[in-house]
């Protein structure tokens, strides 16, 4: 379990992921194209899909994400469900 919590807290370490966190929780199920043009015009970032690709690899990793193929392309879907675990024994 600890090993869960280092991977969020580093995942969240991030300001970029935690962008990518924020705007898959106003819009959820976006592909990589979408997710890199909202940060780029939203947040006037200069990044590439590629390295969106790479953040969202640690964001998967610390189980934060998750994609799944919807017909032709691959979304990303946020799981809020680590974060709620993850602050379950200091909030309540």
């Amino acid at each position: 379990m600890n090993r869960d919590k280092d991977a969020i807290f580093k995942a969240l370490g991030d300001s970029t992921r935690r962008l990518i966190l924020d705007e898959l929780s106003e819009r959820n199920e976006q592909t990589l194209y979408e997710l890199t043009v909202r940060l780029i015009t939203k947040h006037d970032l200069s990044i590439t899909r590629q390295a969106i690709a790479k953040h969202l690899s640690a964001l998967e990793d610390a189980g934060l994400v998750k994609s799944e193929k919807k017909g032709k392309y691959r979304v990303v879907i946020f799981n809020n469900e680590p974060l709620k675990n993850l602050l379950k024994g200091w909030v309540e």
